[in-house]
């Protein structure tokens, strides 16, 4: 019943002008976590910088590279994040979508007032084919949960409660950790290390903490018995692009993509992602060699 009524008010919201609602107020002072859950139907995870993230991977998805199958949360872990901004609270995300999501949930997310701040590709000769959409919205933290599962409902995207993740670590994982210098959270056989930058970081005047999507991502597969595909992106500024990109391409790593993820982020910032399958410690030496020219958190 839950699903048909959602089905019917986001039908309701494509109907509306895609028109821009202004910025909306909040009284609150501290997040409702509780509340933001129950609107999204599963629970998230309070992360530094008062930040709580809910995971949105597409388990539906069958998403090939070559002979390599790509995990929901090795590729395919869409997202939103929530924080408090004075009176308001922000949320920001990336949603994996097929081709026939895309306009529907554009619209959607529109109408209840959200920015979208970039659609693109994050993978190469991926099948099937899989966009990414960023969003932003600011206002009522519960609202913006219920309006964020309303365009949800347009997709094939996986709601309800996710059953509780593997956490052991792959085989892999000392190699790649100890090669790198980072540590790193395995889930289902996904090890993902977070590199943040040391500056601060703000979008449209608000403060963005690494946990919200700007930090270094790595994740890791295994390919086999021996082998472990990697992908991710680099968050850069500018003068880091030219030196980041050259030292992949060295250490035998593709360029997917190169773009924007946020509109009026102070520094500016560009989000290099990678892909490779190669042997953990020749992965290991690529990744810690382009982390040499970015202005990163050292490990602690």
């Amino acid at each position: 019943m839950k699903a048909i009524i959602r089905f019917a008010l986001a039908a309701c919201a494509l109907a509306s002008p895609a028109t821009l609602l202004p910025q909306r107020a909040s009284a609150q002072t501290t997040l409702p976590v509780a509340d933001i859950s129950a609107a999204l139907g599963r629970t998230g995870t309070a992360l530094p910088g008062d930040v709580y993230r809910l995971s949105f991977p597409r388990s539906d998805l069958h998403v090939n590279i070559g002979n390599v199958t790509l995990a929901p949360g090795f590729a395919l872990g869409g997202y939103a994040a929530f924080k408090m901004e004075g009176s308001t609270t922000l949320a920001v995300g990336d949603l994996v979508l097929l081709e026939n999501e895309i306009a529907p949930i554009m619209a959607s997310l529109e109408n209840f007032g959200f920015q979208i701040t970039a659609l693109h590709n994050h993978l190469r000769n991926e099948a099937p084919h899989v966009m990414y959409l960023h969003f932003m919205g600011t206002g009522d933290a519960a609202k913006l949960a219920s309006e964020l599962d309303y365009a949800l409902v347009l997709t094939k995207t996986p709601m309800g409660q996710p059953k509780p993740a593997n956490t052991a670590m792959p085989w892999f994982a000392a190699a790649v950790q100890q090669g790198l210098g980072y540590p790193g959270k395995a889930a289902n056989g996904v090890l993902s290390i977070s590199v943040p930058r040391a500056e601060a970081i703000t979008m449209q005047g608000y403060a963005i903490p690494p946990s919200m999507g700007v930090a270094t991502a790595m994740n890791f597969e295994s390919v086999g018995t021996t082998r472990v595909a990697t992908t991710g992106d680099f968050v850069l500024v500018a003068s880091e692009v030219g030196a980041v990109e050259q030292s992949l391409r060295t250490h035998g790593f593709q360029v997917t993509a190169l773009h924007h993820h946020m509109l009026g982020d102070e520094p500016r910032l560009y989000y290099m992602h990678f892909w490779s399958v190669q042997m953990p410690d020749a992965i290991a030496a690529g990744l810690k060699d382009a982390l040499s020219h970015v202005n990163a958190q050292a490990p602690r």
